[in-house]
């Protein structure tokens, strides 16, 4: 066979795989081995397993750790090879156990990146930036002057498993990193706590084009931490600022929730579906918008009429007429409406160049949960977790 035919048919079998949704190796990941600092591709079952049973039988205590969660739209622009994430980490200041690092448009969503072979290279960057910004030095003086400036102080599990800055410890290790498309999620735990993970996996959905494919829907990785099963969903949902679209966003949102699965069999004992792990946090770019005219959206957003704006949230209404997201509740707002800016500024596009979205976090009452979104920076939540 003609070499340009062989590459056809390999192309279209490609395809036909994503809009078939035959599996293409979902539960691959990649992740850090222990005392390695490289990437390597991984299975959900070769990472260390942690128990937490005491010997004598007794019921495990609660732990409680520090979690950042934190989603960026970076609009197809592959990151510079300078760039710093220690703002956006907060490593300089605070310390945490867990990071969780969604990204939306990590690559162009064209046809070639939409239809084509995953391409991991963007990812890697992304990964190596991560790396390099939690690695980094704490600045910790201590008032007795004990401490240098500029020592590194990394933190460490203390007695009760809480953070602490009083000892040097291993550096942090990313537990899972999945792409589809555009979409990425990154989580990194504290190198010490490792032993305590067991059984990551992850799973893709694609709701974009022809309701299939990856251009829009989400990576959810999930994982155990003593015995408390945590799950991250990592989404972009629909755009359009039409009439009607925001239906569009719940049902992406249901398909999500309704097609995700996570690995199960015999020796394994967590849930396959979203909503059934212990913990549960959904970031990304909803894409859901103000709905007011363009005008009187910016007007009340120069007079600082955040409550008004937030009246006329889409995502607020979907959730309150029980018409997407049951059981999420929206947590407070402080922060302005996050979409559209000009590149590199605070600076909203101009009228004819774009619309003004809100986008914040959600609680239920039950569950530890969250959303974010945004399209022109991050935008970053931090929550105490439990873990028994």
């Amino acid at each position: 066979m003609p070499q340009n035919q062989k590459h056809g048919v390999m192309w279209h079998r490609l395809v036909s795989n994503k809009l078939l949704r035959r599996s293409s190796g979902t539960g691959c990941f990649v992740a850090d081995f222990p005392g390695t600092e490289e990437l390597i591709e991984t299975t959900g079952s070769q990472l260390p397993v942690g128990s937490d049973v005491s010997s004598d039988g007794q019921e495990s205590s609660t732990i409680n750790y520090k979690l950042f969660a934190s989603t960026w739209n970076v609009g197809g622009v592959p990151p510079p090879d300078d760039l710093n994430l220690e703002d956006w980490l907060d490593t300089r200041s605070n310390t945490y156990d867990i990071y969780v690092l969604g990204f939306q448009e990590i690559v162009p969503l064209s046809a070639k990146n939409v239809l084509g072979p995953e391409k991991s290279r963007i990812a890697t960057k992304w990964n190596s930036l991560i790396r390099t910004a939690l690695s980094k030095t704490i600045v910790n003086p201590q008032e007795n002057g004990d401490t240098n400036i500029g020592e590194k102080q990394r933190i460490y599990s203390g007695t009760g498993g809480g953070s602490s800055r009083e000892s040097i410890t291993e550096e942090f290790q990313c537990i899972l990193s999945k792409q589809m498309v555009g979409i990425l999620v990154s989580v990194w735990v504290r190198g010490d706590l490792m032993c305590h993970i067991r059984d990551p996996s992850a799973s893709s959905v694609g709701c974009g084009i022809m309701g299939y494919l990856g251009n829009k829907g989400a990576v959810s990785v999930r994982f155990c931490l003593h015995e408390t099963s945590f799950c991250f969903v990592c989404c972009h949902l629909a755009s359009g600022g039409k009439e009607g679209d925001e239906m569009h966003r719940n049902s992406d949102a249901m398909e999500i929730f309704s097609r995700t699965s996570f690995p199960s069999g015999p020796c394994l004992d967590l849930p396959q579906k979203i909503l059934d792990h212990d913990r549960i946090i959904l970031l990304g770019d909803l894409n859901y918008r103000i709905s007011l005219p363009d005008v009187k959206t910016r007007s009340l957003v120069e007079q600082k009429e955040w409550n008004t704006l937030l009246e006329n949230d889409q995502l607020k209404v979907e959730v309150s007429e029980g018409r997407a997201f049951e059981g999420w509740h929206e947590g407070a707002i402080s922060f302005s409406p996050t979409y559209k800016y000009y590149p590199n500024s605070d600076e909203y596009y101009g009228h004819s160049q774009g619309v003004i979205e809100f986008f914040g976090m959600g609680k239920d009452s039950n569950k530890t949960d969250m959303r974010d979104a945004s399209l022109d920076f991050p935008i970053t939540g931090q929550l105490e977790l439990s873990s028994l």
